[in-house]
Order: C-alpha cells, then structure tokens, then sequence
C-alpha cells in the first residue's frame, strides 16, 4: 500500500493567543525511525490539558511549537525495520508520557507528553516508539479507544498506582468530566460502591445509570463531603477520593476521606489554592497523591479489564471531524459537553 506524502494537522503555536493560536495546516507524514511505528489516526479525544496549553495555563514542560493532542487510536500502517512488536494491521491506542514504560514515573518520563513536549494526535498520521502505543481494546471503536489515553489511565492509576482498590470498598468522584466517570466505571467493575457529586438533577439521572449508587448535588448541600461520610460504612469515609476540582473542592474531600484513604489530585478545575493545611493529612491520616496519567504497564492492564468487563467509555454525543477541532476547544470549554469529547478522524 503507498502512503500519502501530505496530511492535515492541528499545531499549537504559542501560548499568548488562547485558541487563535491553533493553526490547522499541512504537513508532510512522517517516516518511522527504527523502532518506531506510523499509525493512521482514526480517533483522537479532548483533556482539559488540552485548552490549558494554548491559554498559557499548562504547569508542566512545553516544546512549542507542537501537534495538539495526547489522545488517538489507529492503525498501524508502517514499521521501522527494528520494530519487533507491532506490524501493518495492528489497531493501538497512543500512550501518554512516551517514556513511562513501568513503575513511578521520573522526570525524564514527564518530558515525553505527547501534545506538550513531543508531537500529538491531531492530525491524520504520526509516528511512535514501538513501545509508545498498545493493543485497542476489541470491544471500542476508534473515537471510544482514542479517549482512554489520559483520562481512563489516569483514573486507573488513581484507583491501582497506590493503594489498589478492593471489593466493597468506596469512591468518591466529582462531577462528570472524563476522568472521573471512567473512575466510576473502573469502580462498578471492581464491586466498589460509588459516590458521585454533580450540580444538575439531569446529569445526577445518568450517573445512576452508569452505576453510581449514591449522588449528592453539590449546590444543594455544600458540606457534601460529610454527606459523603455518612453514607459510608459506620460513617468511617471513602477509602478513594477522585479529586478534580482543587482549590474549591479539597476541603470536602479531606472530609470524606477515610483514615488511611487516598485522595488523587488529578485537576483543578476550580482553582489552585485549597484553604486547607497540609498538615489536615495528619489530622485525618490520610494520603493526598498527584497523579500524572500512568505507564505503559497499567495501560495495558486497564485494556484488558476493559475487554473483560466490556466497558465502553462515555463519550459525549457531539463528535468533531479533524478540521472542527477548535469548535471542539471551545465547545469544551464551555462546558457543554458529559463525558468525553471524541474527535473522529478521516
């Protein structure tokens, strides 16, 4: 099969015109080294880490100018003569950190974000480490598959990096951005209970239907964390708290969480200065653990649960072909979306 020479791609230019400094444009298709691999895209999806970088609000290492975009699935279409895993056919899903291949992640892996420091997934074809990518799981199809990058392993690494969770224990998830419905899910597969909070009477109805078993409406009881507690055996707290929201969010939390649970600070969608003491983790004997996505090894372990349990990620009903992907910047941002964003690409 002959390859294009030519593609379309999204490149985030700078970080002081906000999404103006999106510029869709050719480009040539890459040529994989060798040990890399060249997938065609088939599916990308939207993080919130995503609409940080143009806007300059990104706290981890750039290499701008860069193609957009850490999330994509495809297949394989070319191989380095090295490559020893993979051949033309194979359907993979892009991981994250290039670089974090097991265990904790370290400094040199945090550089090796793609989207931020090494070219994305939003254009047509990329290139890959041979071990940068893995096995789609059988179940999704190329936009489901695309959104399990960051998102789903992230909520993967907060429930299995630390302190695996167990049958019968609970979790707390805020609201329903990616990260944290995936965690329900993750949770529900494991015979976890699940607490979830939202401020919509609609989006409270569609949690119960994802298997949350208990939802508490933030706006109508703001000590929602207490709510939380209570709702617990013996009144003792969550062993697992996702924590999404930072600063207007963490103090809640510190209340739910129970002695020796796991708060994973994941984002800060309400800010970056909690009103709380670091010295509050004592007082509650706590962990409060930043989680950055997750390796190679637990993407590849979430994948099979996936299979197993055939789990199919929320994805929100709008889907963006490549060329509408700063409507689906701003979409995002204006919070019109429930789930993931999927971007389908042609």
């Amino acid at each position: 099969m002959s390859l294009p020479t030519k593609q379309k791609q999204w490149l985030v230019a700078g970080t002081d015109k906000g999404f103006n400094g999106l510029f869709f444009q050719d480009a040539a298709v890459p040529k994989p080294g060798d040990n890399e691999v060249l997938v065609r895209l088939h599916g990308a999806s939207l993080n919130y880490r995503d609409l940080l970088i143009p806007r300059g609000e990104y706290i981890f290492p750039l290499d701008l100018p860069v193609v957009g975009g850490s999330d994509g699935a495809g297949e394989i279409v070319a191989v380095g003569p090295k490559v020893t895993k993979w051949r033309p056919g194979d359907r993979v899903v892009t991981l994250f950190n290039q670089g974090h291949q097991s265990g904790p992640v370290d400094v040199k892996a945090s550089r090796t974000g793609l989207g931020g420091m090494l070219d994305g997934t939003l254009r047509q074809y990329g290139v890959f480490s041979q071990d940068g990518v893995v096995h789609m799981p059988k179940n999704l199809d190329y936009v489901e598959a695309a959104t399990l990058t960051c998102a789903a392993l992230t909520s993967w690494n907060a429930l299995y990096g630390l302190k695996p969770l167990k049958k019968g224990e609970t979790v707390l998830v805020q609201g329903t951005g990616g990260v944290s419905l995936f965690a329900l899910q993750f949770a529900k597969a494991a015979g976890a209970t699940v607490i979830a909070t939202t401020s919509s009477a609609k989006k409270a109805e569609t949690l119960k239907k994802l298997g949350a078993d208990h939802v508490i409406n933030y706006r109508e009881n703001p000590n929602w964390g207490e709510a939380a507690r209570k709702l617990t055996p013996n009144g003792e707290g969550v062993e697992h708290v996702i924590e999404v929201g930072g600063e207007g969010t963490m103090t809640q939390s510190l209340h739910a969480i129970k002695m020796e649970g796991v708060i994973s600070v994941i984002g800060l969608l309400t800010g970056a200065k909690p009103k709380d003491n670091i010295m509050d983790t004592l007082a509650r004997v706590c962990t409060v653990r930043g989680v950055y996505v997750g390796s190679r090894e637990q993407l590849e372990e979430m994948v099979r649960a996936i299979e197993q349990h055939d789990i199919h990620p929320v994805v929100d009903e709008t889907v963006f072909t490549l060329e509408k992907v700063r409507e689906a910047y701003e979409y995002m941002w204006a919070q019109k979306h429930f789930g993931k964003i999927g971007i389908k690409i042609e």
